[in-house]
């Protein structure tokens, strides 16, 4: 540890009491410091605590009440540090714990009927015998073998969550439990344990031990052994269960936590998944669940006598809410119900839909569904209940849904009377003296007609039924298609951001090409970027070459979004990934070009005016209309040689004028590789005075200054932007791209599009 280290730190507390003649163990769990020396595996703090008198005082704070006047820290702090030292888990103390029958009846007889079990110690006591189950597994079950009372005193407990627990993972109900050990635990399959949990809803009156008896049976069908599982899927069994649940003496809470465990031997994974799974498992025409004929069959059995308590209301009270008055209000045991129904359903089994439909089911939890138009949970749990019987391939509950319980005419009255009724004989009333308010349904009613809609398609009877009521029609064309249009998010034009996948979601529609960018703070970024020398170009002006202005302009002509190329070049996450021969090769293929005969040194080709493309030479036989051709090697060495001549004339007059911007524009052509080693542009090393190429004379000062400045700031867009080499006269010489042979020798440098297109927008 820290304070072993000489010279940085005192000894232990810890240490200091070790060093005593005489010390007690109460001394040692007085400080603070003791769970980190156990951790640290102190060699003489382990030897003292392994001893089995040390450890059975540990036990004691553990299982026993502290008498009512005793002082705080036996109440509170001597229990937890006793606790906190068995689950560091030390090897030797758990072994000595384990290996000792005496010690572990003093452990267990926390469970008996006559000892206290205060919510404290029952979470101390779990965390023990949890830590033994993990570590100690083998010699640990082995006890709890040879003392199988121990499985009946902990179900009797099975209210205490922490006892429940231990319950869990002592059947094996837990997913990270050991595998490796089934063979030690087949004499627990072999108990009566599942009988105990589940007449635990008939013996007792507390809702927690009904709802953790429920957990527990819920855990069992999904994660025990097959043993435990086959005794809880069979008929004996639910009907066991219903029996318990269906009795008219007993707390709807019985009913409630037993559906629960019949939704999970259902629908294992339900639970597990949280309470709003099914939201986004949503029922489509094919996707069922599996479960055990048998499982089914014990259960519609009882189904008559479960949906006969859809008429009965767990509260006989009015209940007054913010938009009127519930009489009587719809009760945990229905909800319960509804979502049994729903699950049931999920199954595809023939035999429970032919149940349903016999004794009326789905159309009294419609009339639920309008009755109570403000509770979600149940509208959650009826349109799946919509959405299972319109994809089943059952044709007779089909049938039963669209004729016998009118489903289509239900949702076109509450569309028309959209507002909740005033009537005292209803469930649901508005307050009096107020408006009433829409009705809470209309949400679920539109994604079921869409689903009606979508079913009309392929289902040839759905649309025959659909296409024979002209009130469906003129509503779904004049209300429906309305409100789906403006419900759509993806076609809003404010309110939401806009994300990569709704492109390629909308990819058939040009709107995403209008919507608006933040150029100003790309633009901010590309200038700081420059600014604090991200390139290495220490020598360049950023008043002169790069601008916040001039980075505006050239974010603004990039058009981000027109394709994926040019889009995905500036974007927030990646600013300057350039690849360096990419680039280069794309720049090179524009640099080379013919010139029109009107212009002297430059020449524009105009297109439709969004791919314009700037083209220079100086001879005045070569075709306007080229673009992007391949000058041949002699013309191109000649006319760079008279540009390099001019240039030097033109020299002293660099900066007489300030930088003027102009607008750079990507073209289509710069993805082709141009394949010449003459057109690929390379940044200019350090030149001497007598390679310093100069613009020509023909062009003005204005230009020529143009023409420099949008040359630099082109090359500084790339990944390595070029040093600008110094004249004898003190000047800095234009950034202009050079090739080298295969010889070795130097190639007259060449000029690239941006110096003609800087002269065309001087001479505009």
């Amino acid at each position: 540890m820290f304070w072993r280290m000489s010279g940085l730190s005192t000894a232990s507390p810890v240490e200091t009491i070790l060093d005593k003649e005489n010390f007690t163990l109460e001394e040692l769990l007085d400080e603070d410091e003791i769970i980190q020396e156990c951790k640290a595996l102190d060699g003489r703090l382990i030897n003292f605590l392994r001893e089995k008198a040390q450890v059975e005082l540990l036990i004691q704070y553990i299982v026993v009440e502290p008498p009512e006047d005793a002082e705080k820290r036996r109440a509170f702090k001597f229990p937890f540090i006793a606790c906190e030292i068995f689950t560091c888990e030390v090897d030797i103390i758990l072994k000595t714990l384990v290996e000792d029958e005496e010690l572990m009846n003093l452990l267990f007889s926390f469970l008996d009927s006559n000892h206290s079990h205060s919510t404290l110690l029952a979470g101390y006591f779990s965390k023990v015998v949890i830590c033994l189950l993990l570590r100690k597994t083998m010699p640990f079950l082995q006890y709890v073998k040879g003392h199988q009372e121990i499985v009946k005193q902990l179900v009797d407990l099975i209210g205490i969550t922490s006892i429940m627990e231990v319950l869990i993972r002592l059947i094996g109900a837990d997913e990270h439990m050991y595998t490796n050990y089934m063979e030690s635990m087949q004499w627990i399959e072999d108990t009566d344990v599942l009988k105990m949990i589940v007449d635990k809803f008939s013996s007792s009156d507390s809702a927690e031990v009904h709802a953790n008896a429920a957990e527990t049976l819920c855990a069992i069908t999904r994660f025990a052994p097959p043993s435990l599982a086959a005794k809880i899927t069979s008929p004996n069994f639910i009907g066991r269960l219903f029996r318990h649940a269906l009795e008219d003496s007993r707390p709807k809470s019985v009913l409630v936590n037993s559906l629960s465990v019949c939704i999970s031997l259902l629908d294992p994974k339900r639970l597990t998944s949280g309470v709003y799974h099914a939201y986004n498992r949503q029922v489509s025409q094919g996707s069922m669940i599996a479960a055990n004929p048998e499982t089914i069959e014990g259960m519609l059995e009882s189904l008559g006598d479960l949906l006969k308590l859809l008429d009965i209301s767990s509260s006989e009270s009015t209940l007054f809410t913010t938009y009127g008055k519930l009489q009587p209000p719809l009760g945990k045991h229905r909800l319960k119900i509804v979502e049994f129904i729903s699950v049931l359903l999920t199954v595809g089994s023939e035999a429970a839909e032919k149940e349903l439909i016999r004794l009326g089911a789905v159309q009294r939890i419609l009339n639920l569904f309008f009755e109570y138009p403000y509770n979600n949970f149940l509208h959650h749990h009826v349109e799946n209940i919509i959405l299972s019987c319109l994809g089943s391939k059952n044709v007779p509950l089909v049938e039963h849904l669209l004729h016998e319980c009118k489903l289509l005419g239900k949702i076109l009255e509450a569309e028309k009377n959209c507002t909740l009724t005033s009537d005292p004989n209803m469930p649901t009333v508005s307050a009096e003296g107020r408006p009433p308010p829409k009705i809470g349904n209309i949400g679920h009613l539109t994604r079921i007609s869409n689903k009606l809609a979508q079913l009309g398609y392929s289902n040839g009877e759905i649309q025959a039924y659909l296409q024979e009521n002209s009130e469906w029609i003129d509503w779904h064309t004049n209300v429906l298609s309305k409100r789906n249009a403006t419900e759509n998010v993806y076609q809003w034009a404010c309110g939401r951001p806009t994300a990569l996948q709704d492109r390629n979601r909308d990819s058939d529609d040009d709107d995403y090409q209008d919507r608006d960018y933040d150029v100003a703070a790309l633009a901010t970024n590309l200038s700081q970027a420059f600014r604090y020398g991200i390139y290495g170009n220490d020598d360049m002006d950023e008043d002169v070459y790069f601008d916040d202005e001039s980075a505006e302009v050239v974010i603004s002509s990039l058009r981000l979004g027109d394709d994926q190329e040019s889009g995905s070049l500036f974007t927030n996450s990646n600013w300057f990934a350039f690849e360096d021969d990419r680039v280069s090769n794309e720049r090179s293929t524009d640099a080379l070009a013919s010139a029109s005969p009107t212009t002297e040194g430059a020449g524009v080709v105009n297109g439709d005016g969004e791919d314009d493309e700037v083209v220079v030479g100086e001879d005045d036989d070569v075709d306007d209309t080229a673009t992007s051709s391949q000058v041949p090697d002699a013309k191109l060495e000649d006319n760079s040689a008279d540009l390099s001549e001019d240039s030097k004339e033109a020299g002293p007059s660099a900066n007489d004028k300030p930088p003027a911007w102009v607008e750079w524009r990507e073209t289509p052509d710069s993805n082709e590789a141009s394949g010449s080693a003459e057109s690929a542009i390379v940044p200019t090393g350090d030149h001497d005075a007598d390679d310093t190429i100069e613009p020509s004379p023909s062009s003005s000062d204005n230009t020529s200054d143009t023409a420099l400045e949008s040359q630099s700031t082109k090359q500084n867009l790339g990944s390595k932007p070029p040093e600008p080499s110094e004249s004898g006269n003190g000047n800095s010489s234009p950034l202009i791209a050079e090739d080298k042979t295969a010889s070795g020798a130097e190639s007259t440098p060449e000029i690239t599009k941006d110096v003609a297109d800087a002269a065309k927008e001087t001479e505009k």
